[in-house]
C-alpha cells in the first residue's frame, strides 16, 4: 500500500470515528489494566460482564488482593480461562503493591513483568494511560493490516513493527483503536462486509466479498439496518 493510500485510509477512519476508544468498561487506569489483562482469548462483552460485578466490590489492587484467588474467581466466570486469570490477577495486584506502591508502572519492561501482562496489554496501557503512540496488535488488527496491505506480516510483532513504520505520524496514537474496531465490525474473519467498507477502493485484499454475498457476512455492519428495523418493530 502506497503512503498516499495509507493517509487516505486513516483520514477516512478518523472522519467516521474522530475519537476512537476501547469498548472495555473502566473508570480508572487500574480498572483498564485489569480489563485488558482479562480480555486475552475472550470477548470484550465477556470481560464487561465480569467487571460489572467485580469493580463495584473491588476496584483497587488492595481490595482485589484481599479477595484472594478463591474470592475473585466467581466474578470472572464469564471470561475464558478464568481460573488462570484469577491467579494472574491476584499476582498482578500483589506485585503492584509490593514493587510499585500500588501504582501502574509507566514503562514496558515493568508492565510486562506483571502476571498476565504481555506485549499487547502493555502497549495498550502505554497508549491509553501514558499517552505513548504504541500500537498493540490483536487478531483483528493482524487481519486488517494483512488484508488491506497496510502492514503485512507473518506474526503480530512483525505487523506491529510494520505499523509503526507505515502509519502516518498524526494517526499513530489512535491507530490501534481504528484498526481494531474496523476488524471487529467490518473486516471480519469469515466474510468481511466489503460492500459497506469505507476503504474498499484502496484495500488490496484480492478476495473481496461481492454485494450478493453481503447478507451472509458475519460483520455487524452488514446487518445494522436490519437490526435497527427489528428494534423499531
Amino acid at each position: 500500500m502506497s503512503p498516499e493510500k495509507r493517509r487516505t485510509l486513516f483520514r477516512r477512519l478518523k472522519a467516521a470515528n474522530p475519537r476512537p476508544t476501547t469498548e472495555l468498561l473502566h473508570d480508572s487506569p487500574f480498572e483498564l489494566l485489569v480489563a485488558v489483562m482479562l480480555s486475552a482469548h475472550t470477548t470484550d462483552k465477556s470481560v464487561n460482564t465480569a467487571t460489572r460485578k467485580l469493580f463495584p466490590v473491588a476496584n483497587t489492587p488492595q481490595k482485589i488482593l484481599a479477595l484472594g484467588v478463591d474470592g475473585v474467581m466467581p466474578y470472572l466466570k464469564s471470561v475464558g480461562l478464568y481460573r488462570g486469570k484469577a491467579k494472574n490477577l491476584i499476582g498482578l495486584c500483589r506485585m503492584l503493591i509490593e514493587q510499585h506502591g500500588g501504582r501502574i508502572p509507566a514503562n514496558r519492561e515493568a508492565l510486562e513483568e506483571l502476571p498476565g501482562v504481555g506485549r499487547k496489554t502493555a502497549s495498550i496501557i502505554l497508549n491509553m494511560v501514558f499517552g505513548e503512540a504504541t500500537i498493540a496488535v490483536d487478531t483483528h488488527i493482524f487481519r486488517v493490516a494483512n488484508r488491506t496491505g497496510l502492514a503485512p506480516g507473518k506474526n503480530p510483532r512483525a505487523v506491529e513493527d510494520a505499523l509503526v513504520v507505515n502509519v502516518p505520524k498524526p494517526y499513530r496514537k489512535d491507530a490501534h483503536h481504528w484498526l481494531l474496531l474496523h476488524g471487529r465490525y467490518v473486516c471480519t474473519a469469515r466474510l468481511p462486509a466489503c460492500p459497506k467498507c469505507i476503504v474498499r477502493d484502496i484495500c488490496e485484499y484480492p478476495d473481496k466479498t461481492p454485494p450478493q454475498k453481503l447478507p451472509a457476512s458475519d460483520a455487524p455492519i452488514a446487518h445494522r439496518k436490519k437490526t435497527i428495523r427489528r428494534r423499531l418493530d
